[in-house]
């Protein structure tokens, strides 16, 4: 079997979604910096998305800029999908770690985070008629990124293809319910908040008077 760079791991599991996967499984490579590197493209990348479109194609953005959507789409979503696909996986007899999962998914990711980044240069250079160029890239790039994570969570747990599929919808179930916990959770830290600021004031006022 091939004896590869890291870097070159990456590039081998991008353009081979049947058995790159599987060869890294074997050799026990994939890089965590590579990884959360990865994850901060797709951060930045979100940004660019949603910030830097070109006129063009009329997109409206807030006078305010607010990081913690971006943050949201990115590594909660993220996180929230290792941790989910482990959850799950560990239940039905999967084979792997936390750290593969975590490496295996952000390699995944790399061809939507470079449709992101083309179709936001694109959007400075084409005109609104020729939009099917970024349609056609965008479809591409999210469905390469999806038949690699398919055989990403494939490989690293060594399921067959309906246990995976089995896995993978598990895997979003975890996600919507850990999701709505956390934004539960915020909203009563927020409610939190409130109250003792208003203690506070309160008590702020009483002594001056």
């Amino acid at each position: 079997m091939m004896d590869l760079t890291q870097r070159e791991w990456v590039k081998h599991a991008v353009t081979h979604p049947i058995e790159g996967f599987e060869d890294m499984r074997w050799k026990k490579s994939g890089s965590v910096k590579i990884a959360f590197l990865i994850v901060f493209l797709l951060f930045v990348a979100q940004i660019f998305d949603g910030r830097l479109y070109g006129f063009q194609f009329g997109v409206a953005y807030d006078k305010t800029f607010n990081i913690i959507p971006y943050i949201v789409k990115s590594v909660v979503l993220f996180a929230a999908w290792v941790i989910g696909n482990w959850s799950v996986c560990t239940l039905l007899d999967g084979e792997g770690t936390v750290k593969n999962i975590c490496i295996y998914s952000a390699y995944a990711l790399i061809p939507y985070i470079a449709q992101l980044f083309i179709n936001v240069l694109l959007s400075h250079v084409l005109i609104r008629d020729e939009m099917v160029f970024m349609t056609a890239i965008q479809i591409i790039g999210v469905g390469w990124s999806v038949v690699l994570l398919f055989s990403a969570i494939k490989s690293v747990h060594q399921y067959s293809f309906g246990k995976t599929v089995f896995a993978i919808i598990l895997t979003i179930v975890a996600m919507l319910i850990m999701l709505f916990l956390l934004v539960l959770f915020m909203s009563l830290i927020q409610q939190i908040w409130i109250f003792i600021s208003t203690i506070y004031t309160e008590i702020s006022y009483r002594l001056r008077v």
